[in-house]
């Protein structure tokens, strides 16, 4: 990823977005050496959400277990039709350990978060849309092309005033309405006001024409 990115766009490659970890390798894996397993997946699962520009996934059949963590961990999800999302853990005696159990409820509330992990079920992309899963699920095979249209749409609007939202919108999940404004407030100033993009966007709104923004 170049320091000019303005989106990111994550997908699988063939015909599954991700399954997750192999159960094999978990068998094999020392007790000992889990809890660094679990850190190293968090940690990396973090840094995806903490990059600045906004991430989509585009997510052809199967996100379960770590990669539904994975898809979590995005800003955007984009779903083909076919595709099936599902925390399955709890089948094989583990549970979401790479932030799925967090990011899950926050994302689609606790009473659907519980049901999704206990029973490890298995739902369609259209159920998904419904609970808020993903923002929006396309015809199968158009996950990618649809991902990369909404990546370009973001790419239009101004770089810096698209991280300030971000980081508002992220870091605020966790705090009250008081310190969620006062973060705002701190991101309007560092990302709009001090930025270039700002007089160009308003004189671009006086002249009638699309805005030039450079990210400065």
């Amino acid at each position: 990823m170049g320091p000019t990115a303005r989106a990111i766009v994550i997908t699988g490659d063939g015909q599954i977005f991700s399954a997750g970890a192999d159960l094999k390798e978990l068998a094999t894996l020392g007790l000992d050496r889990a809890p660094q397993v679990i850190a190293r997946g968090q940690a990396l699962f973090s840094s995806l959400e903490a990059l600045r520009p906004p991430v989509i996934a585009a997510i052809n059949g199967l996100a379960v277990g770590g990669g539904l963590e994975l898809a979590l961990a995005c800003d955007l999800r984009v779903a083909g039709e076919s595709a099936k999302l599902g925390a399955p853990e709890v089948n094989y005696g583990l549970m979401p350990a790479y932030g799925g159990s967090q990011r899950l409820l926050r994302l689609v509330g606790p009473a659907k978060a519980k049901e999704l992990i206990f029973t490890g079920s298995m739902i369609p992309a259209t159920e998904a849309a419904r609970i808020g899963l993903v923002n929006r699920t396309v015809p199968s095979g158009q996950e990618l092309r649809a991902a990369r249209d909404l990546a370009h749409t973001i790419a239009q609007r101004a770089p810096r005033a698209v991280a300030g939202a971000k980081r508002a919108l992220v870091g605020g999940a966790d705090l009250d309405l008081a310190a969620g404004l006062q973060l705002e407030a701190e991101q309007f100033e560092r990302e709009v006001l001090r930025s270039e993009d700002l007089g160009e966007g308003l004189q671009a709104f006086l002249e009638r024409r699309p805005p030039k923004f450079r990210g400065l």
